[in-house]
């Protein structure tokens, strides 16, 4: 008997060295020990890779796990203290036996070849092997250290969830799965990453997103061949449409009540492990100007301050633009007293207007970004104190004019009034290309940028949905929540442009109503 299990690990390992496929297709050993060199080779004997020896009856076997990745009090409980003690087994398959005994920590499944043995101990499971058995076990002890659940600190919200989005895959996708309890939820898993292998979690609602829609997406994360994935912005930038624009043509955001709404709008949910921001497509537009207390708030509220939003956006894109405009070449459009008052701020600044307004702006854009790189407590008082003394030194200075510190300030404002910082930053590079044109050709220029800008908006896709849907091409079906957001009871279809499953999204006679008048109930001014 012994010399059958000799002759065999020697047909083994001669069919190993002449195997020509990749090592981690490779099956494993029957010779545990051959088996445990080769990891500790292949993993360079590194310290947070544990092996440890078991023993019961009269077989063999070691267990393999990373330190910190797996949960060592598990792993304890279990293998340490339960397979230590003197179990015998008579006239029973050992591997068998130990596949029954794991089944009570929870996930298991046996495992035949190098890649599936390298994949469960990198993402925290324990692997058995048995001497004599050319397979292992693969035990499910995820337990890693992470974040818990917290307040976004992006998309803020008044009245909507405080739950956010972590960095581990299984938790969000149980954030999103506990508020669709719909067994058309499904979820679809992939390793995208050469070197990293990183965990893509795929979700839509079956029956309501457009079937084409996540053929593409799946076809284009396929496609991907990268070293690794990092965060949830590499797989942004390989799978959009267009690289060569400004605007954003995939969402992202750390709330699950926005990815929800956005689930049951028929769109597709791409959840990276390691990031806290979940990717949604397709994307439009209109999209990057809608919050999420737009819906918890009334109808009304909601529009006016959407309104405002898009107003701030404009004010963010065209502010100095038009300063530049007005004061250089179409100083007849402005009010007389305002004028002489602009013309008498300006007499002892050495600049055009143009040259005044680019200092003032890269100054802004540098002081912002210093107060985001610097520790949250220093960042504030840098951004907010140095505009200030760096403005009223400016102004004294004779730099620049009282004026444009105030169109700098304002356009600054509007533009923190988007919510989504993606959209927030296209206006901010479009504004500078904006300003040169103003300086060459006035409002001309302006409108001629503006021009521009629409053609290159409407000529975007996100994944084969027109980028300014549905204004162009318009449908006015599409109309209930684009700039006037109708009351929920009225929102009754789903985008048609998105979803091409099941449409309605509520009932018939939805709207509220006053209680109706009883016979036998005295109506006002009855005594």
């Amino acid at each position: 008997m012994l010399k059958k299990k000799q002759k065999k690990r020697q047909n083994d390992n001669l069919r190993q060295q002449q195997d020509p496929q990749k090592p981690e297709e490779l099956p494993i050993l029957r010779d545990y020990q051959e088996n445990i060199s080769r990891i500790k080779e292949e993993f360079g004997s590194s310290t947070d890779i544990v092996f440890r020896e078991i023993g019961f009856s009269k077989d063999r076997g070691t267990i393999v796990y990373v330190d910190g990745l797996a949960d060592n009090q598990m792993i304890s409980e279990f293998f340490l203290e339960t397979l230590t003690e003197d179990t015998k087994i008579e006239e029973v398959d050992s591997f068998q036996w130990m596949l029954n005994m794991a089944t009570g920590l929870g996930s298991v499944k046996t495992i035949k070849n190098w890649n599936d043995v390298y994949d469960a101990i990198l993402s925290g499971n324990t692997v058995i092997f048995l001497d004599g058995y050319n397979k292992a076990i693969n035990v499910e002890t995820k337990g890693w250290e992470k974040r818990a659940i917290s307040e976004p600190t992006t998309q803020l919200s008044i009245r909507g969830p405080k739950d956010s989005f972590t960095e581990t895959l299984r938790t969000n996708t149980a954030l999103i799965r506990r508020r669709i309890k719909s067994p058309n939820l499904w979820l679809e898993t992939m390793k995208i990453g050469t070197v990293s292998q990183t965990d893509i979690g795929l979700m839509y609602i079956k029956g309501i997103a457009n079937e084409k829609i996540v053929k593409e997406v799946k076809e284009r994360l396929n496609r991907i061949e990268i070293d690794s994935i990092i965060a949830s912005g590499f797989i942004e930038q390989l799978i959009e449409d267009q690289t060569w624009t400004t605007f954003p043509t995939t969402f992202h955001s750390e709330r699950p009540d926005v990815v929800v709404s956005h689930l049951l709008e028929g769109r597709i949910a791409i959840i990276v492990d390691g990031t806290p921001f979940v990717l949604t497509a397709p994307a439009i537009f209109i999209q990057f100007f809608q919050a999420a207390d737009d819906y918890y708030s009334r109808f009304d509220i909601s529009t006016g301050i959407r309104l405002l939003r898009i107003l701030a956006f404009f004010i963010a894109l065209i502010g100095p633009s038009t300063y530049i405009a007005a004061t250089t070449f179409h100083q007849e459009m402005i009010p007389t007293t305002m004028a002489i008052a602009i013309a008498a701020q300006r007499e002892s600044v050495p600049f055009p207007a143009f040259v005044e307004a680019l200092i003032m702006e890269v100054t802004f854009e540098i002081l912002r970004e210093a107060g985001l790189r610097l520790p949250r407590a220093v960042g504030q008082a840098v951004s907010i104190v140095g505009a200030l003394v760096i403005g009223q030194a400016a102004v004294q200075a004779g730099f620049v004019s009282p004026v444009m510190v105030i169109v700098v300030s304002i356009t600054a404002i509007a533009n923190f009034s988007t919510p989504v910082f993606a959209m927030a930053i296209a206006a901010r590079l479009l504004r500078f290309v904006l300003m040169g044109l103003a300086t060459i050709l006035g409002f001309y220029g302006i409108m001629l940028g503006l021009m521009f800008m629409t053609i290159h908006l409407c000529s975007l896709r996100s994944f084969g949905i027109p980028y300014m849907s549905p204004l162009a091409p318009f449908n006015i079906r599409n109309q209930q929540d684009i700039f006037v957001r109708f009351p929920i009871w009225a929102m009754k279809n789903r985008p048609m442009f998105i979803s091409k499953g099941n449409m309605a999204r509520t009932g018939e006679n939805q709207k509220p109503e006053p209680p109706k008048q009883e016979d036998n109930q005295p109506t006002n001014g009855e005594q």
